[in-house]
């Protein structure tokens, strides 16, 4: 029965791609098999932007991202964070983070906390454009886990710099 079944789904899809029916899908609407998922981004930092280290604002930019896993914990070490101009940051160290665990990746200088839930960048420069960008979550194997692009007028409809992804 199973293999009739997977035969029909198989025949059903050949249908539909000969067809033509199959569009292309935007790459944020496309679901990874990650646990590791991208929630949320504060794209634009509260205030003028200053990214001096020594009282600049470039640590109220961030990157929420869950592990929304219900069962397995998830090592950040090797995942990399990427944006549509290629700027880059790679977690170079061991940060678990349990099922349902978040981590916040700051801009700044900082001392990296699992208690805090906090990675910093050690970078004192914006990473996120506060019009629009492409943020992209990759696995330490170099499959990407998740991928959203955004605009400030399309996606952050009340205008406080944050977009919620997945809840």
């Amino acid at each position: 029965m199973r293999i009739r079944h997977a035969l029909t789904a198989a025949a059903t899809a050949a249908s539909v791609i000969s067809l033509g029916l199959v569009t292309g899908v935007p790459a944020q609407a496309a679901e990874y098999s990650s646990a590791l998922k991208i929630k949320g981004v504060q794209y634009d930092a509260p205030g003028s932007d200053s990214n001096r280290c020594s009282g600049g604002n470039a640590a109220s930019e961030y990157l929420t991202i869950k592990n929304y896993s219900r069962t397995a914990t998830v090592n950040l070490k090797g995942y990399v964070v990427k944006d549509a101009a290629g700027n880059t940051f790679t977690f170079r160290t061991t940060h678990n983070l349990q099922p349902g665990d978040y981590v916040k990746l700051r801009g700044n200088r900082g001392t990296d906390s699992d208690a805090k839930n906090v990675v910093y960048r050690q970078n004192c420069n914006f990473i996120w454009n506060n019009d629009k960008d492409t943020i992209y979550l990759y696995k330490s194997s170099g499959a990407r886990a998740d991928v959203h692009s955004y605009t400030k007028k399309s996606n952050d409809r009340d205008g406080n710099g944050y977009i919620t992804y997945h809840g």
